[in-house]
Parts: structure tokens; sequence; C-alpha cells
């Protein structure tokens, strides 16, 4: 079992930045993929990143690409979101996600969620 909690949520004005963590405890020796996918109020959660175990493969929401960057340090088990140039449409709740393919944490059907975190981007 691995159990993610995420922190680093909160309200930022458009044009803004924000780092989400996401804190990986449990069987987190085994590798595995991470990934942070949102669902805003009245829609369906969607992919915004994932990153391989090693770090090396990373994949990105056209939505989200050049404005976010996804990273990870093993030594800590968490993986960070940092969200820059912010705009209204990224207002949502922020889930980590784990799993030990890394295809799979891109394609959301994924083994572990957290909690999430509120993100609030304001005019």
């Amino acid at each position: 079992q691995v159990q993610l909690v995420e922190s680093g949520g909160g309200l930022v004005q458009a044009g803004g930045s924000l780092r989400l963590s996401c804190a990986a405890s449990g069987r987190t020796n085994n590798g595995y993929a991470m990934g942070w996918f949102r669902q805003a109020p009245g829609k369906e959660r969607e992919f915004v990143a994932a990153i391989s175990w090693s770090g090396g493969g990373t994949s990105y929401a056209d939505s989200v690409k050049g404005r976010f960057t996804i990273s990870r340090d093993n030594a800590k088990n968490t993986v960070y979101l940092q969200m820059n140039s912010l705009k209204l449409e990224d207002t949502a709740v922020y889930y980590c996600a784990a799993d030990i393919r890394y295809g799979t944490v891109v394609g959301g059907a994924v083994s572990y969620w957290g909690k999430g975190t509120l993100v609030t981007v304001s005019s």
C-alpha cells in the first residue's frame, strides 16, 4: 500500500505561481511512477502531468505545457508540481497519483490516489 498526501494548495492571483507537493509513504521502494490530476467544479477529473520513477520520463497535458513542471525527489519520497503563469481555468482540486506503471499513470487508471488539495486562481 502507498499513502499520498498533497500540500501547497491555496489562493493565488492569475499570473502567479504555486508549488504543490505530494509526500508518499508505505511501500514506496517499489519504484512508483507518479502523477498529478485535477478536477474543476462540475467537470471530470483530468490528467495534468506524470513522471517516471527515475524522473527521466515526463508527460504533460497540452493545457499546462510550458507552464507546469513535474519533478520528484526519491530520497524524500516526494513529487512536486511547479505551477507558473496560473490561469483562472487552472482552479481545481489537484490530486496526486501513483502506480507501478508509468503508462497507467498517464492513462489515469492508477492504483493510489491522494485526497487532493484545492488551488483557486482569482482575477
